[in-house]
């Protein structure tokens, strides 16, 4: 099995590159907004507690089928050590050789993730995006209080690829993916 950790800034298109990826190799796309858009409806706000341990249970069972493997879309706050602490968690709930782990982070300036806050299929796997000017406000707010873009050579791992997906389609986005890492 084989886990894709797809990362980036809010609105750089994590779930959509995921979708993509999806059609094009065996993986399944777990994206982040799966477990929060359903927790945000159940209690009227965002638990990250409830979120994590619903994660957990996905992340356990997932990996005991014989799936190829699974894209899990996140942030990463590099600048948290708690961000660090949780990817090496999920890493540790399937158990994977780090050769089996591969990183991919997008990145894209807050302008082209402004303009992609409001693209439909953002909006309708995206409930709580879609009050366009409370979800730009959350995306600008984050951007200054968190840093989800590393810095060049912070990220240690072997299977690792950045990529710049400004001005590239999903699809393409995918196809650099798939075939940067020789997925099937």
């Amino acid at each position: 099995m084989k886990l894709l950790l797809l990362f980036g800034n809010s609105a750089v298109g994590k779930m959509t590159v995921g979708q993509e990826l999806c059609k094009i190799t065996p993986f399944r796309l777990f994206h982040n907004h799966m477990m929060i858009e359903p927790v945000l409806e159940i209690f009227g706000y965002f638990n990250i507690e409830a979120i994590k341990r619903l994660r957990e249970i996905i992340f356990e069972e997932f990996a005991k089928t014989n799936s190829f493997g699974l894209i899990f879309t996140f942030m990463w706050a590099f600048d948290r050590q708690e961000d660090w602490d949780y990817v090496e968690s999920v890493k540790t709930c399937f158990g994977l050789a780090e050769e089996d782990v591969y990183y991919v982070e997008l990145i894209a300036p807050q302008d082209v993730r402004l303009a992609r806050n409001a693209t439909e299929n953002r909006l309708k796997h995206k409930a709580s995006k879609r009050d366009i000017e409370a979800s730009n406000n959350r995306l600008m707010n984050d951007d200054r209080r968190y840093r989800c873009e590393s810095l060049p050579g912070e990220i240690p791992f072997p299977n690792y690829l950045r990529l710049d997906n400004s001005d590239i389609s999903p699809e393409e986005a995918a196809r650099i993916i798939r075939d940067h890492f020789a997925f099937e």
